[in-house]
């Protein structure tokens, strides 16, 4: 059974950072591409960062040069550091991890991150 848990979410004030953590289980996690997404309110989806499973990594241009996406294979866990908050970061996050072997992709349950004076 593949489980995905995000932690790490929080209110926290514009300026500031926060660490999200997402722990896999049920997979091969080396095997797979990791990556966030975010939805806030009324809005749809949004792709935030990505994580190959060799390393690599591409983020959207709205959080290039303040989140960070890293990975620790031997904790099957996926991390993204967000510095520099803004209103606009507020959405609840979602991890996401596709196999770099076929097509199955599996969901987490979302972490709500809230960023208000």
């Amino acid at each position: 059974q593949v489980q995905l848990v995000e932690s790490g979410g929080a209110l926290v004030q514009p300026g500031g950072s926060l660490r999200l953590s997402c722990a896999a289980s049920g997979v091969i996690f080396s095997r797979y591409q990791m990556s966030w997404y975010r939805q806030a309110p009324g809005k749809q989806r949004e792709w935030v960062a990505t994580i190959a499973s060799g390393g690599s990594t591409n983020y959207v241009n709205s959080v290039k040069g303040r989140f960070t996406i890293s990975r620790d294979n031997a904790k099957n866990t996926v991390f993204l550091q967000m510095n520099s908050l803004k209103p606009e970061d507020t959405a609840v996050y979602y991890c996401n991890a596709r196999s770099t072997y076929g097509s199955a992709t599996y969901w987490g349950q979302g972490t709500q991150v809230t960023v208000s004076s």
